[in-house]
């Protein structure tokens, strides 16, 4: 297999930083698209990968699944980008395709086990792969995406992560215009859910710890704002919303948001992996029919209808831009939730 050489920022080891390094890339095979990075989102899966939070991490690892660029290459087989076009890429670069759940189009379950942008298996190098802190990718066409050219491409990045994180249930749950929806917590995600459900038509409130949020939370679209930590305002909700997203990433306790579900309403977990502290009290939910469940990114062609929705609707992410350079402190300051909503690298300043 014939590959180059791409200038990349990843990390040798959990403890050290990232830093300026070399990756191979393949060149183009007849159904891929190479695509020169513009801009890339910063995850908080990016820096749990870096950082081997969850124990599976391969070094070297060049994080990176938010990625906004423009087609500067195709194989001959390609049919649905041309040179110069708009792309994007996301948490997926290849899945098996022949399983139930790819060919209903979710192939963020792929029962064989779907490829991450970083920290997969990369089966034409028989190497891991490596995601957008890189001067270019080269991916299967069939998970590149169309970008919408009229929104702000910096802003556009966050979407394919925190966007169709969010996206996807509310859309599985069919969210609409007589929906009430919940969110827990406003940060990477929490801000997208609020903006893509209002979006979608629904009546938007947020749980929040912090009554200082509740200005910012209105601003991007939320009705009403609940201070969770106040019973009183805890009892005005009792029983009143379809769907609450829950974007906390860290163990807490979910119980006093299942209460204020409607009779067979469900709450989705989307920031936290890992077991439930205290204990799930099942007492509302068997009484009400009330679900918590799980939700994980989202399928190549949802995604894409995600971005076709913010293309419509001018959707898209707060964002706070930072040189390729500046990842390291950046890491620090997502540690303590210190940004307004989502770090965005110009890749430029790799160059």
């Amino acid at each position: 297999m014939e590959t180059k050489n791409t200038k990349a920022f990843g990390t040798d080891a959990p403890e050290a930083d990232l830093k300026q390094m070399t990756i191979q890339r393949r060149l183009v095979l007849p159904t891929d698209v190479e695509i020169e990075i513009l801009y890339c989102g910063v995850c908080h899966s990016d820096l749990h990968t870096a950082r081997n939070d969850w124990g599976w991490t391969i070094y070297p690892v060049v994080p990176g699944h938010e990625i906004v660029g423009r087609v500067i290459n195709i194989g001959s087989e390609v049919t649905k980008f041309k040179v110069g076009d708009l792309a994007g890429v996301g948490c997926l670069v290849d899945s098996c395709q022949t399983c139930s759940s790819c060919k209903e189009g979710v192939e963020q379950y792929c029962l064989n086990g779907w490829v991450g942008t970083y920290g997969g298996h990369d089966k034409h190098l028989n190497s891991p792969t490596h995601g957008g802190y890189s001067e270019s990718i080269v991916v299967t066409e069939g998970f590149v995406l169309k970008v919408p050219a009229n929104l702000d491409l910096a802003a556009v990045a966050p979407l394919l992560c925190a966007g169709i994180t969010t996206w996807s249930p509310l859309r599985h749950w069919n969210v609409g215009k007589n929906s009430k929806v919940a969110v827990v917590g406003l940060g990477g995600l929490g801000h997208m859910a609020i903006k893509l459900a209002k979006g979608l038509g629904a009546s938007v409130t947020l749980f929040s710890r912090t009554p200082e949020k509740s200005e910012e939370a209105k601003s991007l679209g939320a009705d009403e704002v609940i201070i969770s930590t106040d019973d009183a305002q805890m009892a005005s909700v009792q029983g009143k919303f379809d769907v609450i997203i829950d974007t906390v990433p860290y163990v807490h306790d979910v119980n006093p948001y299942v209460s204020t579900l409607n009779i067979n309403g469900t709450l989705v977990m989307v920031g936290y992996l890992g077991g439930l502290e205290p204990i799930l009290n099942t007492v509302p939910m068997i009484l009400g029919r009330k679900k918590v469940a799980g939700s994980l990114i989202g399928g190549i062609k949802e995604t894409q209808e995600m971005l076709d929705f913010c293309g419509e609707h001018n959707i898209v992410s707060e964002i706070e831009m930072i040189k390729m350079q500046d990842i390291n402190a950046a890491y620090e300051r997502l540690l303590k939730a210190d940004v307004k909503y989502r770090f965005v690298i110009d890749m430029a300043s790799l160059k």
